[in-house]
């Protein structure tokens, strides 16, 4: 009887870190006009295993010295998709840092860009214009939600809807309980939340404070195509800024008046509130103090956005630079939520000449080769 050869025992692969195979997407725009510089949106693509931003597309668009702002950003796979927001012009005024922007209209316009193939394209329009509003992704679909649907009105709107990347198509949902708009929308264990944002019963009269409705959320049902009213999911009347989901736990760090209120905070679903993380508190955030001799004056920020990868918080901040010529300083930030005690460390921070504003949050793009 023959002698029997052991069976090889292939090792499995690592995991991959996701910092390594994840990319940061954020669009901006210039602070200021430049003469004889067309005004216009850009992406720029942070990577997180070398601490590098590169621009990589500019979001077309068919009217020079155009902008876009209050839009979202959503991936799926290798695509981003830009949705909604408001056109604005943008342009230099006759006088010295005289700065002219005006709004034109409420986009419903939906594109995509491929971030393998460098291509942007089309999408089908969304059912109701709208910016400032709730968007998250669930199940490989992008869930819409409340927003402003008309200029210079103080009132939101509770009309929802859903997109289909597969047949190219938006779909009506059931409406919200509440008008709501720069409310934040998530996708929380398997269900599309939407919290906070300035709110109101559809029959309220808008003269009265709505205390109750800013403090929630709406969670929508899937299953009974409804929308359920959470009292208690966000505890001020003042909008949040981001909401994000890390392993079955909701996290926040400010406001849209506070964007970094000088610590994380983590939903407590039982009691209905937001805690203070442990060692999450970082002064520097909000504005890091010069270590040049010559200059100690505090920098300001211009602005912040926070992307989850892995069990992590990256909070990519820009500060303005003090002088006479406007430079821009990018710092990333970033919090382990898995960390016993202080999470965070900082990264080696970059300089480039002019200004940008956020135009929108960022999104994360995963396995990015």
């Amino acid at each position: 009887m023959g002698s029997l050869t052991p069976l090889s025992h292939c090792p499995r692969p690592a995991p991959q870190n996701p910092s390594t195979t994840s990319r940061v997407y954020a669009a901006f725009c210039p602070k200021e006009p430049s003469p004889n510089t067309n005004m216009s949106n850009w992406i720029e693509c942070y990577n997180p295993s070398n601490n590098a931003w590169h621009r990589v597309t500019f979001i077309p668009l068919r009217l020079e010295n155009h902008i876009m702002k209050d839009f979202s950003m959503a991936s799926i796979g290798a695509s981003i998709y830009i949705i909604g927001g408001r056109l604005c012009h943008k342009v230099a005024g006759h006088e010295p840092d005289d700065i002219v922007e005006g709004d034109r209209e409420v986009l419903s316009s939906v594109l995509r860009y491929d971030v393998k193939t460098n291509a942007w394209s089309e999408c089908a329009s969304l059912c109701t214009p709208r910016f400032d509003f709730a968007c998250t992704v669930c199940d490989r679909k992008i869930y819409v939600a409340g927003g402003q649907c008309t200029l210079g009105s103080a009132r939101g709107i509770s009309a929802a809807e859903v997109y289909d990347p597969a047949l190219d198509e938006w779909k009506p949902l059931p409406n919200m309980s509440t008008l709501r708009y720069k409310c934040v929308g998530v996708t929380w264990l398997g269900k599309i939340h939407v919290v906070g944002g300035f709110a109101q019963g559809k029959d309220s009269d808008i003269t009265v404070p709505y205390t109750l409705e800013r403090s929630s959320g709406e969670v929508y049902d899937s299953q009974r195509s409804k929308w359920h009213f959470m009292v208690g999911m966000w505890q001020l009347d003042v909008p949040p800024n981001q909401i994000v989901a890390v392993n079955g736990k909701l996290f926040s760090s400010g406001d849209c008046l506070n964007l970094w209120k000088g610590h994380i905070e983590a939903y407590d679903a039982k009691l209905k509130i937001w805690n203070i993380v442990d060692g999450s508190h970082l002064q520097t955030l909000s504005s890091p103090i010069s270590t040049s001799e010559e200059n100690w004056l505090p920098i300001d920020r211009l602005y912040l956005t926070m992307a989850p990868i892995g069990t992590q918080l990256y909070f990519l901040a820009g500060y303005r630079m003090p002088g006479e010529i406007p430079r821009l300083m990018s710092i990333v930030h970033v919090f382990d939520t898995s960390a016993n005690g202080y999470g965070w460390r900082s990264l080696e921070s970059t300089e480039e000449d002019g200004e940008k504003e956020l135009c929108s949050h960022c999104c994360v793009v995963e396995h990015v080769s």
